[in-house]
């Protein structure tokens, strides 16, 4: 019965992959805003673009600025709520030995910072960094900017991975191992999700009874 079930489950997670696929570009907007704002998907938007791309080379050139435009997006999201939320805000969610680190790097080396958040693969705390940045009100139109051009780079060189081994990736992405993979994948990114949305909740309600007082 376990067994039914687990084949249920990786079943529906191909389906769902194989939704974004078929959404293309559009899919990789959808998911860069929600992988850059308040949920937790890392890799999902390089595998997707990778994916994409392996498929059909031609495809890289609207692929690629349209993932990055969803991360900009996703990042104004972000950005929306954490300079509401202001130092204070900031300071209580990462503590106040962190925030004067991130105080410091932010207003000596603000784009530096930003540009490596985003160049940067997962374990490296994007949200955190576009959180403090917007918390010190770094400039919008830099923060804007910044983000679209390094995602441009970084989604640039995953399509040109995806181009010259397309066909080994579209193989994985065939196997039994990837779609167990993906259900993990999509479980783990389910659960940490969940936890960084109630966190962001809190976070807001605390500020607005900061402010209420």
């Amino acid at each position: 019965m376990s067994r039914w079930r687990a084949e249920c489950n990786r079943n529906q997670v191909r389906r769902l992959f194989h939704l974004f696929l078929h959404l293309g570009p559009v899919g990789l907007l959808l998911l860069g805003i929600a992988d850059s704002s308040f949920l937790v998907l890392p890799f999902g938007n390089d595998a997707l673009l990778a994916l994409l791309v392996a498929r059909d080379h031609s495809m890289a050139w609207p692929d690629v600025p349209i993932a990055a435009l969803g991360s900009m997006l996703g990042v104004g999201l972000l950005d929306w709520v954490a300079r509401r939320g202001g130092e204070e805000g900031l300071e209580k969610m990462i503590g106040r030995k962190r925030f004067e680190v991130m105080e410091n790097r932010i207003k000596r080396r603000g784009a530096i910072g930003i540009s490596i958040a985003c160049l940067a693969p997962p374990p490296f705390p994007f949200t955190v960094v576009i959180v403090a940045a917007s918390a010190f009100q770094y400039p919008r139109h830099r923060l804007y900017a910044v983000t679209f051009a390094a995602r441009l780079v970084r989604f640039s060189g995953i399509a040109v991975a995806a181009i010259y081994w397309g066909r080994q990736i579209i193989a994985v992405s065939r196997s039994r191992e990837f779609s167990w993979a993906v259900i993990a994948f999509a479980v783990g990114c389910g659960i940490a999700s969940t936890v960084s949305v109630v966190r962001w909740i809190r976070r807001s309600r605390q500020s607005k009874s900061t402010t209420a007082r």
